[in-house]
């Protein structure tokens, strides 16, 4: 089961899953999530492609996930230095202080407050991120050519995929599908028929949303959940 929560850290949602044996395809999203898993901090990086996260049946796992180009900025590591990528938090900071941090969260009464609060902490002694690429956000989510996105922002494109790789981990192309399939999903769980989805969500046709899909998901569309 998985459920979230509000979270004072800005930009981020707190969330918890329980295992119950299966793997779970966690799609792409552009997100870095910050993961209490046995005992440990983890940084999961910006997917380009479906992970499939397993653990015993009953395991807990409580995340913070940052929107975004948010993360990177608060862990203090480039994005595309983690992207795909599975990483101790004691292997980006001090491993002093990522274990220090690990047993405050574990031994907490309320284990997702004490995360939030690390992280709320760290984010105001952090430099923000970068505020000019994560304005674009918006702009892409809505299916605005990257062209056009970076003529708006005053950039070239490849001064625009420079900071972006930075920043989300990808340049604004693969930033763009993915937040493009996550909104065609969002559209299809409310029942919307995939057709549907596919022109509202600027694709050239459903044919090319099931592209897409399988490209990214791992899965043809008709085997994800999306009621």
């Amino acid at each position: 089961m998985y459920e979230e929560r509000f979270s004072r850290t800005a930009g981020a949602t707190l969330w918890t899953r329980t295992a119950d044996g299966t793997p779970q395809r966690v799609l792409p999203d552009g997100c870095t999530d910050l993961i209490v898993i046995g005992g440990e901090l983890v940084v999961a990086g910006p997917d380009t492609r479906a992970h499939l996260a397993t653990g015993l049946p009953g395991t807990r796992y409580l995340g913070l996930r940052f929107a975004p180009g948010r993360g990177p900025a608060l862990l203090g590591v480039p994005a595309d230095e983690l992207r795909d990528q599975r990483v101790p938090l004691g292997a980006l900071w001090s491993g002093r202080e990522a274990r220090v941090l690990a047993e405050q969260v574990v031994e907490a009464d309320d284990p997702a407050e004490v995360l939030a609060r690390i992280a709320a902490d760290r984010q105001r002694t952090s430099p923000p991120p970068d505020p000019l690429v994560t304005a674009l956000v918006p702009a892409l989510r809505a299916g605005e050519p990257v062209a056009a996105v970076a003529a708006a922002a005053g950039l070239g494109e490849r001064q625009l995929r420079r900071r972006c790789l930075t920043a989300f981990g990808y340049g604004p192309k693969t930033l763009a599908r993915v937040l493009r399939m996550n909104r065609a999903l969002r559209m299809a769980r409310d029942g919307v028929p995939y057709a549907t989805v596919a022109a509202a969500a600027g694709y050239a046709d459903q044919a090319h949303l099931a592209r897409e899909v399988k490209a990214l998901a791992g899965v043809p569309l008709s085997e994800l959940p999306v009621r």
